[in-house]
């Protein structure tokens, strides 16, 4: 007789899951080829947006910063190229944040290799959670090569006085612009439609979130209509990480991207789990 185990002996019963929990595998394996997918080309992904938000703080800095210009932020004059410097970083965090995350299942939908990220064995949340990694992942490359390029900038100072800020509202912001991106790439049938969403909603939003200027300076009505923009408590706690001081209180700041980012999650995760437009 042969001591080889009969065909199907050792399988499970039809509709048995074998994966109980996690499936650890195939998250990580997902969340490695989206992070290969924009480092394939780090030429575009990476280095392009931070030499493009570099050159922003340089015409900026030329055009405003000169004759040692400052800016008032809670009763401090603080020299404008470094008031600038981390609202730039944290602007090309976002930007990158979103065009990852908006690219994976659009892409997918127009190739018709949508079908790679519905078979595998993987649950909704895990599979958010590696296109959302993923996008973090490129944010945070992007936000460290700007810092890097701007701490080697004379006239520039951009010293990290609270760390754990810089961390936690750069990871807050990332998630925030990756579930936008999720949530775009699921409605979107075009990538017009994705470039709508990036030239008339994130760009706007980004450019008038505080970025160049105190919101101190703004009449009340603006400076009401700033603080409905989610991304200027994004900015203004990443600033915080910089410089000590910031537009908003950052407890108040936290609290709302964390919100935000826990309504934006489960509205995904909804979208994701029925299938619209992705699995009809």
């Amino acid at each position: 007789m042969s001591s080889q185990p009969e065909i199907g002996q050792n399988l499970p019963e039809p509709g048995v899951p074998v994966i109980r929990n996690v499936n650890w595998g195939g998250l990580r394996t997902l969340y490695i080829k989206e992070v290969r997918r924009f480092f394939k080309v780090q030429l575009q992904t990476v280095w392009a947006p931070a030499v493009t938000t570099l050159m922003f703080l340089v015409i900026f800095s030329v055009a405003l910063g000169g004759g040692g210009r400052t800016v008032s932020l809670q009763g401090q004059e603080i020299h404008f190229p470094d008031f600038i410097a981390p609202g730039l970083i944290m602007m090309g965090m976002l930007n990158n944040a979103f065009a990852n995350s908006s690219f994976s299942l659009l892409v997918g939908k127009i190739q018709g290799t949508i079908v790679d990220y519905l078979m595998p064995p993987l649950s909704t949340a895990e599979l958010l959670a590696a296109m959302v990694g993923g996008a973090v992942t490129r944010a945070f490359c992007v936000g460290a090569t700007v810092w890097l390029a701007m701490a080697l900038w004379p006239g520039v100072t951009v010293t990290p006085h609270h760390l754990w800020a810089i961390l936690w509202f750069g990871l807050l912001g990332s998630i925030f612009l990756s579930f936008m991106g999720v949530l775009t790439s699921v409605w979107a049938e075009k990538f017009d439609h994705a470039a709508a969403v990036t030239n008339f909603v994130v760009g706007p939003l980004t450019l008038l979130s505080g970025t160049f200027y105190s919101v101190e300076r703004l009449s009340p009505v603006f400076q009401a209509i700033s603080h409905a923009n989610p991304f200027f408590y994004i900015i203004s706690g990443f600033r915080y990480g910089f410089l000590g001081v910031a537009d908003s209180p950052i407890v108040l700041g936290s609290a709302v991207i964390l919100g935000l980012d826990i309504v934006l999650g489960l509205v995904c995760y909804a979208l994701l789990r029925s299938g619209w437009k992705i699995k009809s």
